[in-house]
């Protein structure tokens, strides 16, 4: 979610200034009250006036924001995260040519349902690649789709990856391709969306 702000806090008989920062999974406080906790323990989201008010194990957490940064703090906390099919843009609507296997659980379970035929079926495509070659295939299957479509190259994650993100990007951009945005597959892969220049 990635939201800050310095701000009052009210919590547990104690009150103090603190820079107050949301995270996807956790609501942070540093200053005067060092706590974090964990979004899924927050139970209910409430707006009064300037206050973001929210119901958690520990009793009534009050962050004094103001009544537009509290009214947006509340719609964040309150508004699920997008599915990695809506990351991806992949919908039976919008069907995804497969290049490679996508063998990861949460990959699989994303493309349910969304998978192209064909190529010529296909509003974008994805490929999960492990090294220079499988990069080739993808950009050769990517050819016989619509002009513009998108390729998401789905690749290994994290420091001790063989195949990453920096290797991708450099042959992606040598062979004609800009990266436009990147997201989270599983613990070990990420996919990051090329488009042709």
């Amino acid at each position: 979610m990635g939201l800050e702000a310095v701000c009052h806090v009210t919590w547990q008989g104690g009150a103090g200034e603190v820079k107050a920062l949301l995270e996807s999974r956790e609501l942070i406080l540093r200053g005067e009250i060092r706590r974090t906790v964990p979004v899924a323990a927050i139970t209910a989201v409430a707006v009064e006036g300037d206050d973001l008010v929210l119901a958690t194990p520990d009793g009534p957490l009050i962050l004094t924001l103001g009544a537009d940064a509290a009214t947006h703090w509340a719609r964040k906390l309150t508004t699920p995260p997008p599915t990695l099919a809506q990351k991806l843009g992949v919908s039976p609507a919008a069907p995804v040519l497969v290049i490679g296997t996508a063998d990861d659980s949460a990959l699989a379970a994303a493309l349910k349902g969304a998978v192209a035929a064909t190529p010529a079926e296909a509003r974008l495509a994805l490929a999960v690649v492990r090294d220079v070659a499988d990069l080739e295939r993808a950009v050769a299957a990517h050819a016989g789709l619509p002009p513009g479509a998108a390729l998401w190259i789905v690749h290994g994650k994290g420091p001790k990856t063989l195949f990453g993100e920096t290797p991708v990007r450099a042959w992606m951009r040598a062979a004609g391709f800009m990266d436009t945005k990147i997201c989270a597959v599983s613990d070990t892969l990420s996919a990051t969306r090329y488009n042709p220049r």
